[in-house]
């Protein structure tokens, strides 16, 4: 599904109970210096994590200060977070001139420890190549590093290399719990992206193919869409000539750890591509 960007005045864009995607939370909120803005979500655990600008953070007394510090847009530095547990109450100040702040979240019905993620403490992956037309980088924001310290949330930043190209091949999906015996084959993960663009006039486009064999659907992305991934084998692309972004919100239905099942027509492309198996172990 694609949700167009609008003035979502700090509302959830994806609530609770989403029909798409039950499992995740989205919320975009937007500050101008010195505004507070205060949230609790009850059965999810969330992570703020700040697009541009900076604020500060307190999660019942948790504190944390001049979180984020990102300038004109994604690209202007590195990103950084601060987990706030499930149901936890937590205020944010913004302490620049403005701020726009990510919200992400994950059903889940345990208690566990805010902590903050700073930018030398993330997650790094870079894989593909130009040759392949599969070159980006990934920003684990909440990754591997901190998997006993999240319930089933995952949370990234995915950024093109160069401009034009493909991210998410080969086409994969995860909306099944299934092993073959011993072996999980593939995890049911919910997954919601925003997507920015370098120029903003850019655009994109997210295929969503539900059934091998058969034909599916494709999305006009724009500077600010949202998609919901429900099912489906799922391939994006950006038109040549721009540079994308997408904030990337995972969440488990049974574990934390993601394993992605890649389409069996696509799924040789794998050995194709560099460092993509470095990429995969890194959302487990």
């Amino acid at each position: 599904m694609h949700i167009a960007p609008y003035d979502n005045q700090n509302k959830p864009i994806v609530d609770v109970d989403d029909e798409t995607v039950p499992l995740n939370y989205f919320n975009i909120v937007k500050l101008k210096k010195g505004q507070a803005f205060e949230y609790a979500v009850p059965g999810f655990e969330t992570c703020i994590v700040p697009a541009t600008g900076s604020i500060d953070v307190d999660i019942e007394g948790f504190k944390v200060a001049d979180l984020g510090g990102r300038g004109v847009d994604v690209w202007d530095g590195e990103p950084e977070g601060v987990y706030v547990p499930t149901a936890a109450r937590a205020q944010m100040v913004c302490t620049s001139d403005a701020a726009e702040v990510f919200v992400a979240g994950a059903k889940y019905d345990k208690v566990l420890e805010a902590f903050a993620v700073r930018n030398n403490e993330l997650d790094l992956v870079q894989y593909g190549s130009d040759d392949t037309k599969t070159h980006r980088k990934i920003k684990h924001i909440l990754g591997t590093r901190y998997h006993d310290k999240v319930g089933r949330l995952l949370v990234s930043e995915l950024f093109t290399v160069g401009q034009g190209g493909w991210s998410g091949f080969p086409s994969h999906k995860h909306d099944t719990d299934r092993r073959d015996g011993d072996q999980i084959i593939e995890t049911r993960h919910d997954e919601t992206y925003n997507f920015r663009f370098r120029p903003n006039h850019g655009s994109g486009v997210q295929m969503l193919q539900r059934k091998e064999g058969k034909s599916g659907d494709a999305y006009h992305l724009v500077d600010g869409s949202t998609i919901c991934l429900d099912s489906g084998y799922h391939p994006c692309a950006v038109l040549p000539g721009y540079e994308m972004y997408y904030f990337t919100i995972l969440g488990g239905l049974s574990q934390r750890s993601l394993v992605q099942y890649f389409q069996p027509s696509h799924a040789d492309q794998i050995e194709t591509i560099p460092g993509i198996k470095d990429m995969i172990a890194k959302f487990k």
